[in-house]
Protein backbone atom coordinates (compact mmCIF):
# COMPACT_ATOMS: atom_id res chain seq x y z
CA UNK A 1 0.00 0.00 0.00
CA UNK A 2 2.97 2.31 0.53
CA UNK A 3 4.97 1.46 -2.59
CA UNK A 4 1.88 1.61 -4.83
CA UNK A 5 1.91 5.39 -4.29
CA UNK A 6 4.89 5.67 -6.62
CA UNK A 7 2.42 6.03 -9.49
CA UNK A 8 1.26 9.29 -7.86
CA UNK A 9 4.85 10.52 -7.52
CA UNK A 10 7.15 9.62 -10.41
CA UNK A 11 4.97 10.14 -13.55
CA UNK A 12 3.65 13.55 -12.38
CA UNK A 13 7.22 14.69 -11.65
CA UNK A 14 8.13 13.79 -15.22
CA UNK A 15 5.00 15.61 -16.44
CA UNK A 16 5.91 18.70 -14.43
CA UNK A 17 9.42 18.74 -15.88
CA UNK A 18 8.06 18.35 -19.42
CA UNK A 19 5.48 21.09 -18.83
CA UNK A 20 8.22 23.43 -17.62
CA UNK A 21 10.44 22.62 -20.62
CA UNK A 22 7.57 23.25 -23.04
CA UNK A 23 6.92 26.65 -21.44
CA UNK A 24 3.28 25.85 -20.71
CA UNK A 25 1.09 27.59 -18.17
CA UNK A 26 2.12 27.25 -14.55
CA UNK A 27 -1.28 25.99 -13.47
CA UNK A 28 -0.51 22.69 -15.19
CA UNK A 29 2.81 22.56 -13.43
CA UNK A 30 0.81 23.02 -10.22
CA UNK A 31 -1.59 20.23 -11.24
CA UNK A 32 1.25 17.74 -11.67
CA UNK A 33 2.95 18.79 -8.44
CA UNK A 34 -0.33 18.59 -6.50
CA UNK A 35 -0.77 15.01 -7.70
CA UNK A 36 2.77 14.30 -6.51
CA UNK A 37 1.88 15.83 -3.12
CA UNK A 38 -1.06 13.41 -2.82
CA UNK A 39 1.29 10.51 -3.45
CA UNK A 40 3.87 11.71 -0.93
CA UNK A 41 1.19 12.27 1.70
CA UNK A 42 -0.33 8.85 1.09
CA UNK A 43 3.15 7.28 1.21
CA UNK A 44 3.80 8.88 4.60
CA UNK A 45 0.42 7.82 5.96
CA UNK A 46 0.62 4.17 4.88
CA UNK A 47 4.20 3.97 6.11
CA UNK A 48 3.41 5.36 9.59
CA UNK A 49 -0.41 5.01 10.02
CA UNK A 50 -0.34 8.23 12.06
CA UNK A 51 -3.27 10.68 12.05
CA UNK A 52 -1.06 13.64 11.11
CA UNK A 53 0.18 11.74 8.07
CA UNK A 54 -3.41 10.82 7.20
CA UNK A 55 -4.13 14.52 6.85
CA UNK A 56 -1.17 14.80 4.48
CA UNK A 57 -2.90 12.14 2.42
CA UNK A 58 -6.50 13.34 2.47
CA UNK A 59 -6.34 17.15 2.41
CA UNK A 60 -4.08 17.32 -0.68
CA UNK A 61 -6.75 15.26 -2.47
CA UNK A 62 -9.08 18.24 -2.02
CA UNK A 63 -6.45 20.80 -3.02
CA UNK A 64 -5.36 18.89 -6.13
CA UNK A 65 -8.96 18.49 -7.31
CA UNK A 66 -9.49 22.23 -6.91
CA UNK A 67 -6.48 22.82 -9.18
CA UNK A 68 -7.90 20.30 -11.67
CA UNK A 69 -11.26 22.12 -11.64
CA UNK A 70 -9.59 25.47 -12.29
CA UNK A 71 -7.49 24.10 -15.16
CA UNK A 72 -10.42 22.36 -16.82
CA UNK A 73 -12.85 25.25 -16.56
CA UNK A 74 -10.25 27.72 -17.87
CA UNK A 75 -9.32 25.67 -20.93
CA UNK A 76 -11.08 28.00 -23.35
CA UNK A 77 -9.80 31.36 -22.11
CA UNK A 78 -7.16 33.58 -23.64
CA UNK A 79 -3.60 33.01 -22.48
CA UNK A 80 -2.38 34.77 -19.32
CA UNK A 81 -5.90 35.46 -18.04
CA UNK A 82 -6.82 34.78 -14.42
CA UNK A 83 -10.34 33.93 -13.26
CA UNK A 84 -10.25 35.57 -9.82
CA UNK A 85 -13.87 34.72 -8.85
CA UNK A 86 -13.28 31.01 -9.56
CA UNK A 87 -9.96 31.14 -7.69
CA UNK A 88 -11.70 32.69 -4.72
CA UNK A 89 -14.44 30.04 -4.70
CA UNK A 90 -11.94 27.15 -4.90
CA UNK A 91 -9.61 28.58 -2.26
CA UNK A 92 -12.57 29.22 0.04
CA UNK A 93 -13.84 25.68 -0.59
CA UNK A 94 -10.43 24.23 0.29
CA UNK A 95 -10.15 26.37 3.42
CA UNK A 96 -13.66 25.55 4.69
CA UNK A 97 -13.27 21.82 4.03
CA UNK A 98 -9.91 21.81 5.83
CA UNK A 99 -11.23 23.63 8.91
CA UNK A 100 -14.40 21.54 9.16
CA UNK A 101 -12.56 18.26 8.62
CA UNK A 102 -9.86 19.09 11.19
CA UNK A 103 -12.57 19.69 13.78
CA UNK A 104 -15.13 17.10 12.70
CA UNK A 105 -12.70 14.26 11.92
CA UNK A 106 -15.44 12.51 9.96
CA UNK A 107 -14.21 10.49 6.93
CA UNK A 108 -17.64 10.59 5.27
CA UNK A 109 -17.49 14.41 5.18
CA UNK A 110 -14.14 14.28 3.40
CA UNK A 111 -15.44 11.67 0.95
CA UNK A 112 -18.51 13.76 0.09
CA UNK A 113 -16.45 16.94 -0.42
CA UNK A 114 -13.94 15.06 -2.55
CA UNK A 115 -16.71 13.32 -4.50
CA UNK A 116 -18.34 16.70 -5.22
CA UNK A 117 -15.14 17.98 -6.85
CA UNK A 118 -14.69 14.76 -8.82
CA UNK A 119 -18.29 15.02 -10.09
CA UNK A 120 -17.67 18.59 -11.28
CA UNK A 121 -14.54 17.44 -13.11
CA UNK A 122 -16.36 14.51 -14.72
CA UNK A 123 -19.24 16.68 -15.96
CA UNK A 124 -16.85 19.19 -17.53
CA UNK A 125 -14.74 16.43 -19.08
CA UNK A 126 -17.81 14.77 -20.61
CA UNK A 127 -18.90 18.12 -22.07
CA UNK A 128 -15.48 18.60 -23.69
CA UNK A 129 -15.22 15.13 -25.24
CA UNK A 130 -18.84 15.05 -26.42
CA UNK A 131 -19.30 18.53 -27.86
CA UNK A 132 -15.95 20.33 -28.19
CA UNK A 133 -13.18 17.87 -29.07
CA UNK A 134 -14.92 14.52 -29.72
CA UNK A 135 -11.64 12.93 -30.91
CA UNK A 136 -10.50 13.07 -27.28
CA UNK A 137 -13.21 10.65 -26.17
CA UNK A 138 -10.76 7.77 -25.95
CA UNK A 139 -8.50 9.64 -23.54
CA UNK A 140 -11.41 11.06 -21.55
CA UNK A 141 -13.30 7.79 -21.19
CA UNK A 142 -10.13 5.86 -20.38
CA UNK A 143 -9.30 8.30 -17.59
CA UNK A 144 -12.81 8.04 -16.15
CA UNK A 145 -13.04 4.24 -16.48
CA UNK A 146 -9.66 3.65 -14.82
CA UNK A 147 -10.56 5.99 -11.96
CA UNK A 148 -13.97 4.33 -11.42
CA UNK A 149 -12.34 0.88 -11.43
CA UNK A 150 -10.07 2.05 -8.62
CA UNK A 151 -13.05 3.47 -6.73
CA UNK A 152 -14.90 0.16 -7.11
CA UNK A 153 -11.98 -1.88 -5.78
CA UNK A 154 -11.55 0.54 -2.88
CA UNK A 155 -15.15 -0.09 -1.86
CA UNK A 156 -14.75 -3.87 -2.26
CA UNK A 157 -11.70 -3.70 0.01
CA UNK A 158 -13.59 -1.67 2.62
CA UNK A 159 -16.65 -3.93 2.62
CA UNK A 160 -14.91 -7.31 2.46
CA UNK A 161 -11.70 -6.46 4.29
CA UNK A 162 -11.93 -9.27 6.86
CA UNK A 163 -12.76 -11.92 4.27
CA UNK A 164 -9.98 -10.79 1.96
CA UNK A 165 -7.49 -10.82 4.83
CA UNK A 166 -8.47 -14.41 5.72
CA UNK A 167 -8.18 -15.39 2.08
CA UNK A 168 -4.70 -13.89 1.77
CA UNK A 169 -3.50 -15.90 4.77
CA UNK A 170 -4.06 -19.05 2.70
CA UNK A 171 -2.29 -17.73 -0.40
CA UNK A 172 1.40 -17.52 -1.33
CA UNK A 173 2.75 -14.03 -0.47
CA UNK A 174 3.09 -12.92 -4.09
CA UNK A 175 -0.45 -13.98 -4.99
CA UNK A 176 -1.82 -12.43 -1.82
CA UNK A 177 -0.19 -9.11 -2.68
CA UNK A 178 -2.21 -8.96 -5.91
CA UNK A 179 -5.43 -9.01 -3.87
CA UNK A 180 -4.45 -5.85 -1.99
CA UNK A 181 -7.31 -3.85 -3.51
CA UNK A 182 -6.35 -0.70 -1.61
CA UNK A 183 -3.05 -0.75 -3.48
CA UNK A 184 -4.98 -1.14 -6.73
CA UNK A 185 -7.06 1.87 -5.67
CA UNK A 186 -3.81 3.85 -5.52
CA UNK A 187 -2.56 2.55 -8.86
CA UNK A 188 -5.81 3.04 -10.78
CA UNK A 189 -6.76 6.42 -9.31
CA UNK A 190 -3.19 7.61 -9.75
CA UNK A 191 -3.27 6.60 -13.41
CA UNK A 192 -6.78 8.00 -13.89
CA UNK A 193 -5.79 11.34 -12.35
CA UNK A 194 -2.62 11.50 -14.46
CA UNK A 195 -4.64 10.80 -17.63
CA UNK A 196 -7.07 13.54 -16.61
CA UNK A 197 -4.22 16.07 -16.51
CA UNK A 198 -3.20 14.91 -20.00
CA UNK A 199 -6.80 15.44 -21.18
CA UNK A 200 -6.98 18.89 -19.62
CA UNK A 201 -3.58 19.92 -20.98
CA UNK A 202 -4.37 18.48 -24.42
CA UNK A 203 -7.61 20.48 -24.51
CA UNK A 204 -5.88 23.67 -23.43
CA UNK A 205 -3.00 23.43 -25.89
CA UNK A 206 -5.39 22.66 -28.75
CA UNK A 207 -7.34 25.82 -27.93
CA UNK A 208 -4.08 27.82 -27.93
CA UNK A 209 -3.22 26.44 -31.41
CA UNK A 210 -0.32 24.33 -30.15
CA UNK A 211 0.34 20.85 -31.57
CA UNK A 212 -0.02 18.32 -28.74
CA UNK A 213 0.73 14.65 -29.27
CA UNK A 214 0.43 11.69 -26.91
CA UNK A 215 3.54 9.52 -26.99
CA UNK A 216 4.23 6.30 -25.12
CA UNK A 217 7.49 5.79 -23.23
CA UNK A 218 8.72 2.25 -23.92
CA UNK A 219 5.41 1.76 -25.68
CA UNK A 220 3.60 1.70 -22.32
CA UNK A 221 3.40 4.98 -20.41
CA UNK A 222 1.59 7.95 -22.03
CA UNK A 223 3.17 11.42 -22.01
CA UNK A 224 2.12 14.62 -23.75
CA UNK A 225 4.56 16.37 -26.04
CA UNK A 226 3.54 19.87 -27.09
CA UNK A 227 5.01 21.70 -30.06
CA UNK A 228 4.50 25.49 -30.38
CA UNK A 229 2.08 26.90 -32.96
CA UNK A 230 3.28 27.05 -36.55
CA UNK A 231 4.52 30.46 -37.58
CA UNK A 232 2.63 31.94 -40.48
Amino acid sequence: NTVSNLIFILPPIYGAIQTYKDGLEKRYLAAYLCLTAVGLGSWCFHMTLKYEMQLLDELPMIYSCCVFVYCLYECFKYKNTVNYPLLFVLITYSFVVSIVYLNLKEPVFHQVMYGTLVSIIVLRSVYIVLWVYPWLRGLGYTSLTVFLMGFFLWNVDNIFCDRLRSLRAKMPPVVGAVTQFHAWWHILTGLGSYLHILLSLYTRTLFLKHRPKVKFIFGIWPVLLVEPPKKL
